[in-house]
């Protein structure tokens, strides 16, 4: 993940409307939000520092300074924000007007930008970005305003989200007082604007035109000061169909409704795919590992499917994905997502999840979603002594707590969605290259 620190100071701005040709004073702090030093997401982090130089290059003799979240913050949960706040405003409370944040695919018009932010009043209170809102309550943002939850807003972080300098404050004051609970980090969106909100004590987010989703190529947004470069990253041809396996993992119960589903929607995909479950079907065919099925956790089975897969089924194999049997996944899009990793690093990736970040705990990738493991995070697994503290602990949660004390980080992609129900935020649903339908 990224922190983008530009300081700009002194600025003329030639090409502005007459009544922003003037000194300007102006911080500008840019986070994106998954702080990943994946070498992959590092070098497109790398990619947008040096376009926002360029284009600063051409505002005033001094330069913004660019900073990556992960080489100055080695917090495991930097990447929730919130932690951050009373350093942002230690560092940047006195001298900065605005902290902005994206992603690393965003790509940011700097003088739109500023002229966007200068409608605001800087010594104002302002949560500012463009705003999504469920279509219907959803478990994952615990059915929050139910009667109508249309009426809450959140950031689409693809568009940057600003906060300013007196809301940073202020937040910074009260986590001061109040520290972080220790809790699960979900939908981080979602958490991060009930949290500014505060019960209606601070701001709502206001929608910001300008900030934008459409892709920097379209029709669409000679207004915008941000635009959104891809949401599928291309990196050369996709990975071979034979350079994946897929471990669907079921259970009796589930042979006779859910296999069917996978069987006639993605399973013809998927070049090197087994069902594991607890009991042996020759028709579909499921191997039974000797696991015992548990209603929840399936810690057991996870592992002995690690096992499996690096010393018997597929030895050579660079990539394996642990899917549930519930779980709509797109293997053609994931191979081409999987072309911009190595599976010589150790690769841990999904849609990320965090347990306890404000109180030291850890990250970890949401089964639900489909979980991606290179080859050498196997390796690096199975060598530990890291292992499942028992048969239906939660398998997700315990690999997150493995590779977090390997030292391995986490890496997020949005493309990967658990859900518990159909209803999703619009703007969101085509984004996906995996959804987990969780049924009855």
């Amino acid at each position: 993940g990224i922190i983008l620190s530009s300081i700009i100071k002194k600025i003329w701005l030639p090409a502005l409307s007459s009544t922003f040709t003037s000194l300007f004073y102006f911080k500008f702090l840019s986070v994106f939000s998954p702080s990943q030093s994946n070498s992959f997401h590092s070098k497109r982090a790398e990619d947008l520092k040096r376009d926002i130089l360029k284009q600063a290059a051409g505002l005033g003799k001094e330069l913004p300074t660019v900073l990556l979240i992960h080489q100055i913050d080695r917090h495991e949960g930097a990447w929730t924000i919130l932690p951050l706040m009373k350093d942002f405003s230690l560092t940047y409370g006195r001298n900065s007007s605005w902290i902005f944040f994206c992603e690393e695919d965003t790509r940011i018009q700097v003088v739109k930008l500023l002229e966007t932010l200068r409608r605001f009043d800087k010594s104002k209170e302002w949560f500012l970005g463009k705003a999504l809102y469920d279509e219907e309550s959803t478990i994952i943002h615990h059915y929050a305003f139910a009667e109508n939850p249309t009426v809450f807003k959140f950031p689409d972080f693809a568009a940057g989200w600003a906060l300013s300098i007196p809301l940073v404050n202020k937040l910074a004051k009260k986590l001061k007082s109040e520290p972080l609970k220790s809790d699960f980090t979900i939908d981080l969106k979602h958490e991060i604007a009930l949290y500014i909100w505060q019960k209606g004590e601070g701001p709502h987010l206001t929608p910001v035109p300008e900030f934008c989703t459409d892709d920097v190529n379209s029709y669409k947004v000679d207004h915008c000061a941000t635009t959104f470069s891809n949401f599928l990253p291309l990196c050369g041809e996709p990975v071979k169909k034979e350079d994946v396996f897929v471990a669907v993992k079921t259970c009796q119960k589930f042979h006779d409704d859910r296999i069917p589903v996978v069987k006639q929607t993605w399973e013809r995909e998927a070049a090197l795919i087994e069902y594991y479950s607890d009991y042996a079907d020759i028709s579909i065919p499921t191997i039974d590992l000797g696991i015992p099925n548990t209603d929840r956790g399936h810690c057991g089975k996870t592992f002995a499917i690690l096992e499996r897969f690096l010393n018997h089924t597929s030895p050579r194999t660079p990539w394996l994905v642990v899917v549930d049997d519930d779980t709509l996944i797109s293997i053609i899009r994931l191979r081409k997502l999987l072309s911009c990793y190595d599976p010589n690093e150790p690769v841990f990736l999904g849609e990320r999840y965090g347990y306890g970040l404000g109180t030291g705990g850890y990250s970890y990738i949401t089964g639900g979603g489909g979980m991606v493991f290179s080859r050498a995070a196997v390796q690096k697994l199975l060598a530990s002594k890291c292992r499942c503290y028992s048969m239906d602990a939660p398998d997700d949660m315990v690999l997150g707590m493995c590779f977090s004390g390997l030292g391995i980080p986490i890496t997020h992609s949005p493309l990967f969605h658990q859900v518990r129900e159909l209803f999703l935020s619009i703007e969101n649903v085509f984004h996906f290259l995996s959804i987990h339908i969780k049924q009855s």
